[in-house]
């Protein structure tokens, strides 16, 4: 029965708190939203930076990458947006399953 008294008590504690509660939650997001992080593949022939709430925000090719797709700048900008998109869609698609 005093279990949950003590369980009460505490719910009441976090309501008092609720909006200090809610400034911590948004700084942590902001600094997961600040985080990036680096991963390559092929020796650095392709690198991606991710932040830290899972969203790509860039990708970089080698030109040599490229060279047997298109040799011109605008297409290998595409390549890169084109992987970034489908990257994006991929860790969406991971976190709904996550959370499901």
């Amino acid at each position: 029965m005093f279990d949950k008294f003590k369980s009460m008590g505490a719910m009441a504690a976090l309501m008092k708190n609720k909006d200090a509660l809610r400034e911590a939650g948004d700084r942590v997001r902001a600094k997961m939203d600040a985080t990036r992080v680096v991963g390559e593949a092929g020796s650095g022939a392709a690198r991606c930076t991710a932040t830290g709430t899972l969203k790509i925000v860039s990708v970089e090719l080698s030109p040599a990458l490229v060279m047997g797709m298109a040799s011109d700048d605008k297409t290998h900008q595409l390549a890169g947006s084109l992987i970034a998109e489908a990257v994006n869609t991929a860790l969406t698609l991971a976190q709904q399953r996550l959370h499901s």
